[in-house]
């Protein structure tokens, strides 16, 4: 029988009772299993981490001494039990080391996404769909009018112009993708990576994810330089060059609204869409669907008279 209780979102994060232990929690707890490194999924301070080894050196990085108490490394398809429930990390497709997390408890088995993407990324392990009872769903985008475009027909568009391009985008996860999908589709461009992504594209490196050719910017370089570079940035310092001249400012995201004043709009997304997420539920062949991270009204409007979905947030 499944539990409606079996986890609840609370303020400080999604709660799994009978396990005693949350998922991607908000504020510091004892046991957080984490599914991946981004900062809304992965806080410092958890006395006990359960994750996959890319995560905790990612959180490494970016908490130092602070990141845990200690953390438990948890393989793909590994399983380990915290207080009755069975629990597995299954590869999520979203960056390097995601995990989509199965939980089995009295012969019910849960499945919380995390954040994750059907694309195809050869930066990360792909997603792995097993069967499960309940989808505990992410529903960043769960909207019928947001489909996102093909990834190497938008990463293409920056061969469109010779004009030097400056590149925003998230740190870890996104950045080294695009540096991948520029090396392998816009082989002409000369990469330039600002140095606070650069200790996340070593992490990769590291786990043996090869992601091609790339320089730490040098300024003599974007200054001497007039066409084919790229200088990938973080979103603050892309945000603090709003007035930048000789560049074409781009950032890439799934978010339409971030789009906006760019000289080049670029619709990359690592979170599933709407048609990704009816294929996802079709291949786990859930009795009920539960979301989170987004709005799932649409989904339960979409399957009123054929699945319980059931909203979390």
């Amino acid at each position: 029988m499944i539990l409606n209780d079996f986890v609840v979102l609370t303020t400080t994060g999604l709660y799994c009772s009978y396990g005693k232990f949350y998922l991607d929690p908000k504020e510091m707890v004892r046991d957080a299993v984490i599914s991946h490194a981004h900062g809304d999924h992965a806080v410092s301070g958890n006395q006990n981490v359960y994750c996959t080894k890319p995560t905790s050196l990612f959180m490494l990085h970016r908490y130092k001494k602070f990141a845990a108490g200690e953390f438990h490394l948890i393989d793909f398809n590994e399983s380990f039990t915290l207080n009755d429930v069975k629990i597995t990390f299954l590869s999520a497709g979203h960056m390097l080391g995601s995990a989509m997390v199965l939980m089995e408890y009295k012969g019910v088995s849960y499945l919380y996404t995390g954040d994750y993407k059907l694309q195809p990324d050869p930066t990360c392990e792909p997603i792995v769909f097993p069967m499960a009872d309940v989808l505990i769903t992410e529903t960043t985008f769960a909207d019928p009018e947001v489909l996102h475009p093909d990834p190497e027909q938008e990463i293409r568009k920056l061969s469109t112009t010779t004009g030097n391009i400056m590149l925003g985008a998230y740190a870890l996860g996104k950045s080294q993708r695009l540096i991948r999908m520029i090396n392998d589709f816009c082989p002409e461009k000369r990469i330039l990576v600002h140095h606070n992504i650069i200790p996340f594209v070593r992490i990769y490196e590291q786990e043996g994810f090869s992601l091609g050719n790339y320089e730490v910017y040098d300024r003599k370089v974007m200054k001497n330089n007039q066409e084919n570079l790229i200088y990938l940035v973080p979103p603050l310092v892309f945000r603090s060059y709003i007035r930048a001249v000789n560049v074409i400012r781009v950032f890439a995201s799934g978010w339409k609204n971030l789009q906006r004043s760019n000289g080049m709009e670029l619709l990359i997304s690592d979170h599933v869409d709407w048609n990704d997420i009816i294929y996802t539920i079709d291949q786990i062949k859930p009795s009920e669907v539960w979301t989170i991270h987004g709005n799932g009204s649409q989904l339960q409007d979409y399957y009123v008279n054929n699945l319980i979905v059931k909203l979390l947030n």
